[in-house]
């Protein structure tokens, strides 16, 4: 453990972020970062807690509470107070094969199972995480996983977001050839085009993609499979096949309105916007929030996002929409620890909106009615009307209620769709002959990851559904020993 007494001397200090209105005029990292004697404070915090509830993931009450990759954390926390960084760097490798990622972009439900976080505030986990690997890549620790020897077989893995990326480092750690398909012009996936690089720089993106090129990983984009090259011609050249193309199809809003002009997907916003940022490109920004009237249905992380964009093009006004409820300010008693705390609170975009419009931009409990647009077929508003909702009745789902009265028009020109996703395309999945479930998602046990089709296995958001980043993550890498075990027969 780290200091005894440190969780009695030491206050929780995160590092912060840049001033709101001076980051919302570009697109470089917001997080900054605390120096080394603070940290060191901050992994002191670190309890003999017995049972630490942060490194084990699972699933309370619908959500993640603690860490589903399973990270040493009271382990590292300890180095790092000690000052042995490389062997805390040794120790967060073990399990995480991105910690630079989740270190910036994962919720952080280790925290939100931490024991400290009964009666104080949590570690700063999420932060001595990051501060580890960046720590790492300056000193030079981190090195290709280049296998010292080959098995000679042949690995195709669709799809190259954090799922994907994880299981190819698993399989060429392994000894395997391995080749990483992604139809986008960039090797990331949602870690490249689907969060935007104020908030995931993506010269950390590339850094990591560039070590695993060199650890003998190859990658192939502007590449479609099931368009470009078939899954029968994969099938032929490949000893296995990985499908980790994400849970890539938009949930819709199918109101009276919905075919007019201005009104978009989350992702066909952010995806065209941080291309436009790394292209250096301006002018092909194909939807462009400036100097228009912005509504993003839609409450969680993209519609955050969508937020956080929509400030830095110049928008007129922002609202956001969320059908739930307003969530308290504190714990409700059905929702104790270590459940992930469903409370009130603002994420960057929020911050941001607030500090240039006055106030909180979210909306709770309204829904979208129909869109409204002129002759030449452009949206120019949207109806809403206010929603509530009724508990449950013998063990169903609560019913949502209009509240009569409650109809509003709002200006908006430009509406961004934010409302999560179904599951994967299903082009795949019909190519290969590989069974679904209801939900759209490819059957495949967790652990197994198999498919009914010999030698061809699915993970990540293809086959759990739309997840964190951490997820991903943890099923890249099961998915990696699945693979590895199927092709070496032990």
């Amino acid at each position: 453990m780290a200091k005894p007494t440190g969780f009695l001397e030491f206050k929780r200090e995160a590092a912060g972020e840049r001033p709101f209105k001076e980051r919302i005029h570009d697109w470089e990292p917001i997080h900054l970062h605390l120096p080394e004697e603070r940290l060191n404070q901050q992994a002191a915090r670190c309890m003999d807690c017995g049972i630490p509830f942060c490194h084990k993931g699972t699933i309370l009450n619908g959500m993640t509470s603690g860490c589903p990759i399973n990270n040493l954390i009271p382990e590292w926390n300890d180095l790092v107070y000690r000052g042995l960084w490389r062997e805390a760097y040794e120790r967060l490798s073990r399990t995480n094969n991105f910690p630079e990622f989740t270190g910036l972009v994962c919720p952080a439900p280790c925290e939100a199972a931490c024991t400290l976080g009964i009666h104080d505030p949590a570690v700063t986990i999420k932060q001595i995480e990051f501060a580890i690997i960046e720590r790492a890549f300056d000193e030079g620790w981190v090195t290709p996983n280049t296998p010292s020897q080959r098995t000679g077989k042949t690995v195709a893995v669709i799809g190259s977001g954090p799922a994907g990326l994880a299981a190819a480092d698993e399989l060429n750690k392994a000894g395997h050839h391995v080749t990483v398909f992604e139809r986008a012009d960039r090797i990331g996936g949602l870690l490249m085009y689907g969060i935007p690089n104020m908030k995931l720089d993506k010269k950390l993106v590339q850094r990591r993609i560039d070590l695993l090129a060199e650890a003998g990983i190859q990658f192939v984009t502007n590449t479609e499979v099931g368009r470009d090259v078939t899954a029968a011609e994969l099938q032929e050249q490949f000893d296995a096949i990985v499908l980790c193309t994400g849970a890539t199809q938009p949930n819709d809003l199918p109101v009276p309105g919905r075919e007019l002009n201005g009104i978009h997907f989350a992702m066909e916003f952010l995806h065209g916007n941080t291309k436009m940022v790394l292209d250096g490109a301006y002018e092909t920004l194909p939807v462009f929030a400036g100097g228009k009237d912005v509504v993003v249905i839609g409450g969680g992380d993209t519609g955050t996002d969508c937020v956080a964009t929509s400030l830095r093009h110049g928008c007129d006004s922002l609202v956001q929409f969320e059908i739930m409820e307003m969530p308290p300010m504190v714990r409700a008693a059905n929702n104790p620890w270590p459940q992930w705390p469903r409370i009130y609170k603002m994420d960057y975009g929020q911050e941001e909106a607030t500090a240039v419009f006055g106030e909180d931009p979210r909306e709770y409990g309204i829904m979208t009615k129909r869109f409204i647009g002129d002759e030449q077929g452009n949206l120019q508003a949207l109806e809403t009307v206010n929603v509530r909702w009724l508990p449950a009745e013998n063990g169903g789902r609560p019913k949502l209620e209009e509240i009569p009265g409650t109809t509003q028009t709002w200006a908006a020109q430009l509406v961004l769709l934010a409302l999560g996703f179904r599951g994967p395309e299903q082009t795949l999945a019909q190519q290969f002959g590989v069974e679904t479930g209801p939900r759209t998602n490819i059957e495949a046990e967790y652990g197994r990851y198999t498919t009914n089709v010999p030698g061809v296995f699915a993970a990540g958001d293809a086959r759990r559904g739309q997840s964190l980043v951490v997820w991903a993550i943890n099923e890249g890498r099961g998915v990696g020993t699945a693979v590895d075990a199927y092709l070496m027969a032990e």
